[in-house]
C-alpha cells in the first residue's frame, strides 16, 4: 500500500499544539499528507515545538474551509468519532483498515478524518464518510487526545503498508478506466442528482426529508462504487428526469 495515497484530515482543531503533535505522529509512521479544515491559528511556537521534526508537514498542509473540499479527490473517506448517532453507520476497528484500503483500489486515495477535540464530527460531516473507525478504548474513559488517535491510526496504516511490501503477491493488472473507484467529488454529484430526482418524482418531501438522504448515502457507500457505476446511476436518474419533463410538458 502506498502511504502517499493516505491523507489525514483534522477538522476545526482548536489547539495548535494538537496539530503539531498530530503532524509528528504522522511522520513517525511515514505519512506526510495533512489537511486542515478551518483550523485555529497554528503557526505558533507551541505548534512547531510539538511537531519536533515534522515542521515540513505543517508547512505543506492543505488548509480548506470545508471537509468536502478536503476529501474531494478521495475514493474512500473514513471518519473517526466516539459520539453516538441517531442513525447507525458502518463501523470498523483499526485492525480492519487493510480490507477497507483494498476496497478503495490501488489507484484510489484514502482520507482518514478526525473531528473536533470536544464534539467530534457533525452528522453532516459524518454523512461524507463511507465508514466510521472506532478505537476500542475503555467505556469509563473513552476520550483520546486527537494526537493519540492520530498515532494509533497512523500506526495501523504503517502496519498495513509493511505487510503489503513483504507479501508475495502477483503484480496486479492495471484496471480499465471504468473500473477505477469513484472519487468523493463524483459521489457527491451523484447524491445531489439523486436528491433532486427524488424531489421531482415526489418520493422525497423537501419540507420533511426525515433521514432519507443519510440512508441513501449509507446504502451506496456500502457498495464501494466505481466510476462506471456512478455514471450508470446518473444515466438512470437523467432518464427519469427527462420522462418527468415530458409528462409535465404534455399535461
Amino acid at each position: 500500500m502506498d502511504t502517499n495515497k493516505v491523507k489525514f484530515v483534522l477538522v476545526e482543531t482548536s489547539n495548535g499544539g494538537n496539530i503539531g503533535a498530530a503532524a509528528r505522529a504522522m511522520k513517525t509512521m511515514g505519512l506526510s499528507d495533512l489537511a486542515l479544515v478551518n483550523p485555529c491559528e497554528y503557526r505558533t511556537y507551541e505548534t512547531y515545538a510539538r511537531a519536533s521534526g515534522a515542521e515540513d508537514l505543517l508547512d505543506n498542509a492543505l488548509v480548506v474551509d470545508s471537509l468536502a473540499a478536503a476529501v474531494a479527490d478521495c475514493t474512500l473517506v473514513i471518519g473517526t468519532s466516539a459520539r453516538l448517532r441517531t442513525l447507525s453507520w458502518p463501523q470498523i476497528e483499526p485492525h480492519e483498515f487493510s480490507t477497507s484500503f483494498e476496497a478503495a483500489g490501488a489507484d484510489g486515495k484514502i482520507a482518514v478524518v478526525f473531528g473536533r477535540e470536544r464534539s467530534g464530527l457533525s452528522n453532516e460531516e459524518l454523512a461524507l464518510c463511507s465508514q466510521l473507525v472506532v478505537i476500542p478504548s475503555v467505556a469509563s474513559f473513552s476520550s483520546l487526545n486527537i494526537a493519540a488517535a492520530v498515532q494509533v491510526l497512523a500506526y495501523e496504516v504503517r502496519r498495513v503498508s509493511l505487510q503489503a511490501e513483504t507479501a508475495l503477491v502477483a503484480t496486479p493488472t492495471k484496471k480499465a478506466p471504468g473500473e477505477l473507484p469513484a472519487t468523493h467529488e463524483e459521489l457527491e454529484h451523484m447524491y445531489k442528482h439523486l436528491e433532486s430526482t427524488m424531489i421531482d418524482t415526489g418520493y422525497l418531501d423537501p419540507g420533511n426529508p426525515r433521514m432519507m438522504m443519510p440512508r441513501m448515502r449509507r446504502l451506496f457507500n456500502r457498495t464501494g462504487m466505481n466510476r462506471s457505476e456512478v455514471q450508470l446511476i446518473r444515466g438512470l436518474l437523467g432518464s427519469l428526469q427527462k420522462a418527468i419533463n415530458r409528462i409535465n410538458s404534455s399535461a
